[in-house]
């Protein structure tokens, strides 16, 4: 494990520790034997936050951790009906109130972008942050022009910061892959990739800007979901323009009752918006916090939302796309060995799978939430159930549907805010239903045969001649088929070099515990203690790197 790895393993301990939060230090085996640097350390004792409450603890720990950690709170407080009062209320907070960076800090990013001053870019520019959220915050400007913007700026130092807590991420999943049963079937190693890219990408601020143009033409002329104008002339790497939009934040109910906002017509435009973006579209807005949804009120008998920050897109591939709209359907139905079949046939299952068995635990999971209402309906034990299930039948994960799950958990979580009556398996229903009969008619089957028409035309026209060498080689006794075991030696050696790796790791684990325990009780000589940490450290740092 690189210095740098376990550098940043002890500050997360450190911040931790100071705003209080030792039970998280406690849960984590990982930090248990070095916890006693730390309680014993006088600075931690100082600093610690003894008056805040624990939800507050917890949001200022992770503000002071960074962005993969304020995006790990985001996501989590969108789930309320999982997690006690005090802490959602102050998790709420990090969807757009994350403590800003300097106003004259982003008018410099922006004149450096630009290659001149602010004041010729816009008529009026506003240095105090109108939002701020982890990776980015917002200030309103006006344009030459005298059109209301919003320009978005990158917080400074984003990219070091986030591919420094990847490193860490990655090395925890290494951990993990080696030497966690459960590792094969949850592959970390794929989920931390994936997470990489989602992430890395929202620090390209044109490919946001792209993003918002692309959600913007497929609701055209809709009237579920309006998407601000991109001023391209003021977009850059750091730097996005849009249009200002002038909506109530999708969570404060106050302001949209007092409107007289239909909330129940609100809550089934959400599910339609999700269900319209995964399978119509499929490209999804996958950042479905308070934070980025507003509620326009220019008609509140037919609610309209508003999105904001793009930066978090997903697709599916066609064939996952496909799966999962039979499951959605299959459910529906009732038809749990539908269900059941379609897990075997998309390959996230073993192919021996007892398919009866498999539908009678689906069953055992769905029907006592069927046709129920979102306020009668225990997600968190549902979640536990189905995680028992995957791991009963041997169930991989799909890191590349994370993205999605992680949408819905949002959307549903949203709705159940807005109007815990609804009945999310009737409002989406209808719309899969509409998309698999469009996706199966002839019309449908007639356009993809004409956009794959020039592909068809041009395997036609090779094929002649791909035959006639192929019957050529067999008749001069020289068509042969090659088989490769490279992949048999390579999970060879491996298992070997795993083996190799895991006595180094006893014994530098071994080496820094020693040294640890005479720190904590050896008395007055601490030099041996240091001298066995830091060969115990070093000891696993080479292990690592082996």
């Amino acid at each position: 494990m690189k210095l740098r790895v376990l550098a940043r393993l002890l500050q997360i301990q450190r911040v931790l520790l100071k705003h209080g939060l030792d039970d998280f230090v406690r849960a984590t085996h990982l930090y248990r034997p070095l916890r006693f640097l730390f309680v014993l350390s006088p600075s931690v004792w100082f600093e610690r936050l003894r008056h805040a409450s624990r939800g507050q603890r917890l949001r200022l720990a992770l503000e002071e951790l960074g962005p993969i950690f304020v995006k790990f709170g985001q996501a989590v407080s969108t789930r309320r009906d999982l997690l006690p009062a005090d802490i959602a209320d102050e998790l709420a907070k990090l969807q757009d109130r994350v403590p800003p960076f300097p106003g004259s800090v982003a008018r410099e990013t922006i004149e450096r972008a630009y290659g001149r001053p602010v004041s010729e870019a816009f008529e009026a520019f506003d240095e105090t942050p109108l939002a701020a959220a982890s990776i980015a915050q917002v200030h309103v400007a006006r344009l030459l022009d005298g059109k209301e913007v919003v320009v978005k700026v990158l917080r400074p130092g984003m990219r070091a910061t986030i591919e420094r807590d990847l490193e860490v991420l990655y090395a925890l999943a290494g951990l993990a892959q080696a030497y966690w049963s459960e590792s094969r079937r949850l592959r970390p190693l794929e989920i931390v990739a994936e997470y990489e890219k989602t992430i890395l990408d929202e620090l390209d601020l044109m490919r946001e800007a792209a993003n918002a143009s692309q959600l913007k033409r497929n609701f055209l002329g809709s009237d579920l979901l309006y998407v601000p104008d991109i001023y391209w002339d003021y977009c850059r790497l750091e730097v996005m323009v849009m249009e200002r939009i002038h909506g109530v934040p999708v969570n404060d109910m106050e302001r949209l009752l007092r409107a007289g906002t239909d909330i129940a017509k609100l809550a089934e435009n959400g599910v339609r918006i999700f269900f319209t973006q995964v399978f119509r579209h499929n490209f999804f807005h996958a950042d479905m916090h308070p934070g980025n949804i507003f509620v326009l009120p220019e008609d509140p008998r037919n609610p309209r939302y508003a999105a904001v920050d793009f930066g978090i897109m997903g697709t599916l591939d066609p064939r996952d796309q496909h799966y999962l709209a039979e499951n959605f359907l299959a459910v529906f139905d009732r038809d749990y060995r539908r269900v059941a079949l379609l897990h075997v046939e998309s390959g996230w299952v073993p192919p021996d799978t007892r398919v009866d068995e498999m539908e009678s635990a689906i069953r055992t999971v769905c029907e006592p939430v069927f046709n129920r209402p979102l306020k009668d309906i225990s997600f968190g034990n549902i979640l536990i159930r189905l995680f028992e299930i995957s791991r009963r039948f041997n169930m991989e994960i799909q890191p590349q549907l994370i993205l999605l799950q992680k949408t819905l958990l949002n959307v549903e979580g949203l709705g159940r805010d807005l109007y815990p009556e609804l009945d999310i398996w009737k409002t989406a229903s209808p719309i899969l239903r509409e998309w698999m009969h469009e996706r199966m008619s002839v019309r449908q089957v007639l356009k993809d045969l004409r956009r794959q028409m020039p592909e068809l035309i041009e395997a036609a026209r090779t094929m002649p001649a791909l035959m006639k060498g192929a019957v050529q080689r067999a008749r001069g006794g020289v068509l042969r088929m090659q088989v490769e075991s490279l992949a048999v030696e390579d999970l060879k050696n491996e298992i070997r070099t795993a083996g190799r790796r895991r006595d180094a790791v006893t014994v530098g684990a071994a080496i820094l515990l020693g040294g640890l325990v005479w720190l904590a009780v050896g008395g007055t000589a601490e030099w041996p203690g240091w001298a066995l940490s830091l060969l115990g450290t070093a000891w696993l740092t080479i292990a690592w790197r082996r």
